[in-house]
């Protein structure tokens, strides 16, 4: 499982990178300062700004750590130029057969999944109903509320 690749959208690699470098250049100066400030207050056994900069730091090594093991292992996933498949990268638009609301999804890796910019996994459920399929094709998906249809009406 540790050496399992991980696959990224070139798009997805470059936003880990820019992220990566963020916070190896900027913000790792960033908490160092506040910890040097935070230690001139006195005794650091109860400076709540010196454990929240030192909490702060945690997470953003944690955050290093997990970026570089991702992009050591990443692979680039190259989309299908003539769209005629759902597979990583596309952009797919869904019809929903029972309410007719229509969706917009990018397929893209777990790494890369934001619900907000309506980027989902290739392994959530949706995600990985619709990899292979052709517009035009309807699927039935299982998710936690229950069974969706969709009918894919587009794929870019």
């Amino acid at each position: 499982m540790a050496d399992e690749e991980v696959l990224l959208t070139r798009g997805g690699l470059e936003k880990l990178e820019k992220e990566l470098f963020f916070l190896k250049s900027v913000k790792r100066k960033e908490i160092a300062a506040r910890i040097k400030q935070a230690i001139t207050f006195g005794d650091i056994t109860d400076n709540s700004e010196y454990e929240d900069a030192k909490n702060e730091q945690a997470f953003v090594e944690g955050r290093i750590i997990t970026l570089e093991k991702i992009l050591r292992r990443a692979r680039i996933l190259e989309k299908d130029e003539n769209n005629n498949y759902v597979t990583v990268g596309s952009t797919v638009k869904l019809k929903d057969l029972d309410t007719d609301r229509e969706y917009t999804y990018t397929i893209v890796s777990t790494a890369e999944a934001d619900p907000v910019e309506n980027k989902i996994s290739n392994e959530s459920p949706v995600g990985r109903a619709i990899l292979g399929l052709k517009t035009g094709d309807e699927v039935e998906v299982q998710v936690p509320a229950g069974s969706i249809r969709y009918k894919i009406l587009e794929i870019s």
